[in-house]
């Protein structure tokens, strides 16, 4: 049977059809109908995530009295050798490094923040600082996918992903979830793999959008040379159609989401580049966010765009901030990781709290883990590097209804253990979810036979990190 010719009036009734097709639930604009179960603090999640791990005691976790034990080994009770990495196990000696640059207390709260963030330190009592987190992975790939999907094992919806299903958009022009990336100027860090942002087994429209650090932030957003937009949309008005005869013909529900990916794309192509335009912004906001927020591609025009994207309805915006992983040379790379990020993140803040944003948006900071107090290397009087370290590490939140100006957590004189108020991987997703009016274990998929959750079978909201 030959098909039949698509005339313009077809093409006129189809798309009528694929409108009354298209309902906003379909195109996954509002989200399930069993949430929010509780009032929720937030609306919206930003998360300044810091790729490679900070040294937790170079920034937030003050070890004042391992300046006396500088060079000398770490007891093998506090640090066994099992835990070391092959990058690291084979030294014949492990010494303490302890940090090469001072910490002084900081607001109300009298929060310790090392002097390489004077930015953030004045926002220290809008800070809930964590300094008892850990995790289960020691290789930053698994690490830094269990911290967004909540799994080591690839494959399972990002944190973004579960929000954009379970809460839905607030904005029909913009993505629900939107990932942003930055290279870092100490080093060109570890990479950043797409499903960190996919949708994994969830339908395929929760993916995030990645804004690109190069060239055009999404690529095909302008119309090609001599087509016009009227042409574009009538070519998408016909591509649309055939997508809807085949979801007629199969029933395939990413049929439906892929005619939604389309729809979305056409309306960004206005939506995007006024989002962009920063002429808008004062001068004033402009000198605030620091002299690269007007560079695509940098960690303070993302944050810029971040806020921007919040005040839009963007419901979860990642930001990757590579750059991390200081093996060695640490002192060093340290010191322009955290000047590529200490005004913007300041800004951030101060910017959505001016705006009367900060109460209902959460930000969350931290990275896949933390680094070793002995040095990775020779230690020499102004270097040292630091091994990956998972046992302890350091975190913030601020905003969406978190407890600000609060240190939660303590590790031991080494900050090697935990040794009081635990805070895993779990127990952060499942707390950011209920800020977001979410009980994480009924946020479930049913996926080849069992329900998942982004928490799996652990997590506990911390009720002491909220207000």
């Amino acid at each position: 049977m030959q098909p039949t010719p698509l005339s313009r009036r077809s093409l006129f009734l189809g798309t009528l059809g694929l409108s009354s097709l298209l309902s906003r639930d379909l195109l996954g604009s509002s989200g399930l109908p069993t949430i929010p179960h509780h009032r929720p603090k937030a609306k919206r999640v930003i998360f300044l995530f810091q790729s490679g791990g900070p040294a937790q005691m170079d920034l937030f976790d003050h070890k004042p009295a391992l300046a006396d034990r500088r060079g000398q080994d770490v007891p093998r009770s506090v640090y066994p050798d099992d835990r070391k990495t092959t990058m690291s196990s084979a030294q014949s000696s492990f010494p303490v490094a302890p940090t090469h640059f001072k910490f002084r207390q900081h607001g109300q709260c009298g929060a310790w923040i090392s002097n390489l963030l004077p930015h953030t330190a004045s926002m220290a009592d809008d800070l809930c600082m964590i300094r008892s987190m850990h995790t289960e992975a020691i290789n930053h790939d698994p690490a830094i996918t269990f911290q967004q999907t909540g799994s080591q094992i690839p494959g399972r919806p990002s944190i973004g992903a579960w929000l954009s299903y379970g809460l839905g958009s607030e904005n029909e022009d913009l993505p629900t979830f939107v990932a942003m990336s930055s290279r870092g100027t100490g080093r060109s860090g570890q990479p950043l793999y797409d499903r960190l942002w996919g949708s994994g087994f969830l339908p395929t429209k929760h993916q995030g959008v990645k804004f690109r650090n190069q060239g055009d932030p999404v690529l095909d957003i302008q119309d090609p040379p001599g087509v016009s937009r009227r042409d574009r949309h009538e070519m998408l008005q016909r591509l649309n159609q055939l997508n809807e005869l085949r979801y007629q013909d199969r029933g395939d529900a990413d049929i439906l989401a892929r005619i939604g990916q389309y729809e979305l794309a056409y309306r960004m192509q206005s939506s995007v580049p006024g989002l962009l335009d920063l002429s808008d912004e004062t001068a004033a906001t402009l000198e605030s966010y620091g002299p690269d927020s007007t560079k695509p591609g940098r960690f303070a025009f993302n944050c810029l765009i971040a806020r921007r994207l919040a005040q839009r309805g963007v419901r979860f915006i990642q930001l990757f901030h590579q750059g991390w992983d200081q093996h060695n040379n640490l002192p060093a790379q340290i010191a322009k990781q955290c000047k590529d990020t200490d005004q913007p993140t300041a800004a951030l803040l101060k910017d959505l709290k001016q705006l009367g944003m900060l109460d209902d948006t959460l930000v969350v900071w931290g990275g896949e883990f933390g680094r070793t107090i002995y040095s990775q290397g020779e230690l020499k009087p102004q270097n040292y590097g630091r091994d990956h370290h998972p046992s302890c590490f350091t975190m913030w939140m601020a905003g969406g209804g978190v407890a600000g100006g609060t240190q939660y957590g303590r590790t031991d004189d080494y900050s090697v253990n935990v040794v009081e108020d635990p805070v895993s991987i779990h127990d952060l997703h499942a707390t950011m979810l209920y800020q977001l009016g979410i009980d994480h274990e009924r946020l479930v998929f049913k996926h080849q036979g069992r329900d998942f959750r982004l928490t799996d079978v652990e997590g506990n909201v911390i009720g002491d990190l909220l207000a």
